[in-house]
Order: C-alpha cells, then sequence, then structure tokens
C-alpha cells in the first residue's frame, strides 16, 4: 500500500462513510432524547432555548429527523422519539457521558463540554467502549493511591 492510500482529509474520511446523520442531527437526537429524560417531553422552545438556535432552525431538523424515522412531531408540539430514535438518543448520550467523564479525569477539570462537543462525533462505538474501559481503570488506579 502506497503513502497516498492511508490518509484522507477529515472531508475524505466523512465521504466514504455511509451515515445518514450529519453531526448536527446527532446533536439534535441528543438532545431531544436529553430533555425527554429529564422532562418527560422535549418541544421545538426548548430544543431552540437548550441549543442556542432558532425556533424556525430546530423546526427544519426535526422535518429531517422525522423523515429519516428517529422523530414523530406535531406542528408546534411534542415530540416524540421513535423506537430508532430512542436507542439512537440513548447511545448519542452515553457517547457524550462517556467522553465528558475521561476528559475531566485527563484534565482534572469539572466540565469539558466545548471539547465534547467538538470531538464526540468523530469516535466509533468500539472507542466509546474503550475510552470508557480506560476510564474506569485510571479512576481505579488513582483510588488506590
Amino acid at each position: 500500500m502506497s503513502l497516498s492510500d492511508e490518509f484522507y482529509t477529515l472531508k475524505g474520511y466523512q465521504m466514504n462513510e455511509d451515515v445518514a446523520l450529519t453531526t448536527a442531527m446527532e446533536d439534535y437526537l441528543e438532545m431531544i432524547y436529553r430533555l425527554y429524560e429529564k422532562n418527560g417531553r422535549s418541544r421545538v422552545n426548548d430544543l431552540s432555548r437548550m441549543l442556542n438556535v432558532k425556533p424556525s432552525s430546530v423546526t427544519k431538523m426535526v422535518q429531517q429527523l422525522k423523515e429519516l424515522g428517529y422523530v414523530n412531531s406535531e406542528k408546534y408540539g411534542q415530540i416524540n422519539l421513535t423506537e430508532q430514535g430512542s436507542a439512537l438518543g440513548a447511545y448519542l448520550l452515553y457517547r457524550h457521558d462517556v467522553v465528558h467523564h475521561f476528559l475531566c479525569l485527563l484534565n482534572q477539570s469539572k466540565n469539558e463540554l466545548e471539547q465534547v462537543e467538538k470531538i464526540e462525533h468523530f469516535l466509533n462505538r468500539k472507542t466509546v467502549e474503550n475510552l470508557k474501559n480506560l476510564t474506569l481503570t485510571l479512576e481505579a488506579e488513582a483510588s488506590r493511591h
């Protein structure tokens, strides 16, 4: 294999993937799931406020998620996750929490939200699980000393 066969730009890697959801869609789905878990519901205005975007942007994104089968919604009403949306939303929140926990441990801080939001979309499931296991190992080691 030649050196040129091994590397791509970030856009090149993204083009090689067969992914239906954009990073923005993942952020919305994660927040819909987060709001549902916390409040038992999710609405356009809630998402707008939590993600610091305009309600019209939320409406457009919810429509896209609806077309992909992740949510059901009524105009100006509640946004409900489908079974598929709930399963993926739960994983996205889990991934967020794993990465956040690891970065807080690594940087000895209480909040690494900005970094998590910037990198969480680029980690596959295997890496997330390994990151969780590494975090647990590091915490166990730290508690022994």
